[in-house]
């Protein structure tokens, strides 16, 4: 699903104007997790499907959040990139228990709830529940501009920010940015290389959106946007 779908349906001011759009959106916003755990190593990928590209890769038991699934796909947070991941390969829950049953997986169409500054709306078997009124409080900083991303101080994309579009790079942060950046937000799949020296040494490309870093938060000192 192209991300200028998401974007539609986060600047919906009406009830009705959700519904609509979330018929078809599939990426989650803002949306409450299930923990869950790989059964076996898999790719971690950009987009609902094999023709998409590998992001990361999980590996047998590796503990994740699902955020929801489509037709077989599940978008997932973890430390690393986010992204999607088969549901064939996700165990419900957090244990270390053997598992493995049919009520271990999760269900090609797992629920997917979504908060808005103007409400909520949670997508699932059961139709579609929308909720009125503010959830939390709106997410700080701007959002990225076609072909751009964003950097901020906090995760969640929240705190100080910049942004930066495809084709710039910064080989030395200042000193009020380096080591500070905690999230990234990255929609429309560039190539976002984030680097934990000055010059692009020791670095990792993300080509999806990262509420958190993992070993990389606060330890950013160079970045390249492609």
């Amino acid at each position: 699903m192209k991300t200028r779908t998401k974007r539609a349906l986060l600047r919906a001011a009406t009830a009705t104007a959700i519904v609509c759009a979330a018929a078809v959106v599939f990426i989650p916003a803002t949306a409450s997790a299930a923990p869950a755990q790989a059964t076996g190593s898999v790719n971690v990928r950009s987009g609902p499907g094999t023709s998409y590209g590998v992001v990361d890769t999980l590996r047998a038991g590796q503990q994740v959040e699902v955020l929801g699934c489509r037709s077989g796909w599940c978008y997932i947070e973890k430390s690393g990139p986010d992204g999607y991941v088969s549901a064939n390969y996700l165990r419900r829950g957090s244990g270390g228990g053997s598992g493995g049953g049919s009520s271990d997986r999760f269900d090609p169409d797992f629920n997917l709830s979504f908060n808005f500054p103007q409400g909520s709306i949670s997508i699932g078997s059961g139709g579609v529940n929308i909720g009125v009124g503010p959830s939390r409080p709106p997410v700080t900083g701007p959002r990225p501009r076609d072909d751009e991303a964003c950097f901020y101080t906090n995760a969640n994309y929240t705190g100080s920010s910049f942004c930066l579009e495809e084709g710039q790079s910064i080989s030395a942060l200042p000193g009020a940015w380096n080591d500070r950046i905690s999230s990234i937000r990255n929609e429309d799949g560039l190539r976002v290389t984030v680097c934990e020296d000055t010059r692009f040494r020791e670095c990792r490309t993300y080509t999806t959106s990262a509420r958190t870093l993992g070993r990389l938060d606060d330890e950013i000192s160079s970045i390249r946007v492609r």
